[in-house]
């Protein structure tokens, strides 16, 4: 069932193209668009640099929340939960693998590149006709 939540939750990241993930510094929330996001070994990942703002925010507080909006504009996914960072190297070289366009700014073992996978998610699929529905993994 959690795989499959998952799934879910991936394929709808991926529908949805760019998504947009809040994190926090101190008290002031920050958000900003994301585009890539990868199932590998059964976790979910998101990947951005090591030298970002952003990845110091997730390294101090995994906490984050993800709003992803369909092309209608009537339907959305919010996903919360904690980013855990992976320095696995076949973790990285298969997100770069899934992602060639990113292989320009990122290599696999240049100490900036970060995968982080989600725990304890809970997504949340809203829209403007249906009644909320909740899955989690």
């Amino acid at each position: 069932m959690k795989e499959t939540n998952m799934q879910e939750v991936q394929a709808y990241l991926k529908e949805c193209g760019a998504f947009f993930i809040a994190t926090a510094d101190g008290d002031q929330p920050h958000v900003r668009p994301f585009g890539v996001s990868e199932i590998i070994d059964g976790r979910l990942y998101i990947m951005t640099g090591k030298v970002k703002d952003v990845y110091k925010q997730m390294a101090a507080n995994g906490k984050f929340e993800i709003c992803a909006l369909k092309k209608s504009g009537s339907e959305w996914m919010r996903l919360s939960g904690t980013l855990v960072n992976d320095e696995t190297l076949v973790v990285k070289e298969e997100f770069l693998n899934r992602n060639e366009s990113l292989k320009s700014m990122y290599k696999a073992d240049d100490d900036n590149m970060a995968v982080l996978y989600i725990t304890n998610a809970t997504a949340r699929f809203c829209s403007f006709s249906a009644p909320e529905r909740k899955v989690s993994f």
